[in-house]
């Protein structure tokens, strides 16, 4: 029997789902805490914490992780991937397009069977390039 079986989708939950797919700026556990606490003022951020988690488990939410950053959200769980700026740290959705140039049949990976892959992008954004920040 799967713990599947045993979620329950309480307020909290559905407050922390709602408030992530409103926004599409990927933000950290911190960031969906204060969101959530105008909705729900008496929530700690633990509650927020663990229930991340269990969306993300769930397959409700993603999660984004980047080396020396700290774990992001989004509420598109659907794959698809991310570019990050290495100075503000703002991530946004890639356009599906610059993934579809890519060749997954590359003779650099032909020894292998393909079974999943991550691919995250990084650079300077346009407001941190031309000093808005």
């Amino acid at each position: 029997m799967s713990s599947h079986n045993h979620f329950r989708m309480t307020r909290q939950r559905e407050i922390i789902l709602q408030e992530l797919r409103k926004v599409t700026s990927h933000p950290s556990a911190d960031e969906v805490y204060l969101m959530v606490r105008k909705i729900i003022p008496k929530i700690s951020i633990g509650t927020v914490y663990r229930n991340l988690e269990l969306l993300f488990q769930r397959g409700d939410i993603a999660k984004i992780e980047i080396s020396g950053s700290q774990m992001r959200f989004d509420g598109n769980p659907q794959k698809h991937y991310h570019i990050s700026c290495v100075e503000c740290s703002r991530i946004d959705d890639l356009d599906k397009d610059v993934v579809k140039r890519i060749d997954f049949n590359s003779d650099l990976i032909h020894d292998f069977k393909i079974i999943g892959h991550t691919l995250h992008f990084s650079g300077i954004c346009k407001n941190c390039s031309e000093g808005k920040t």
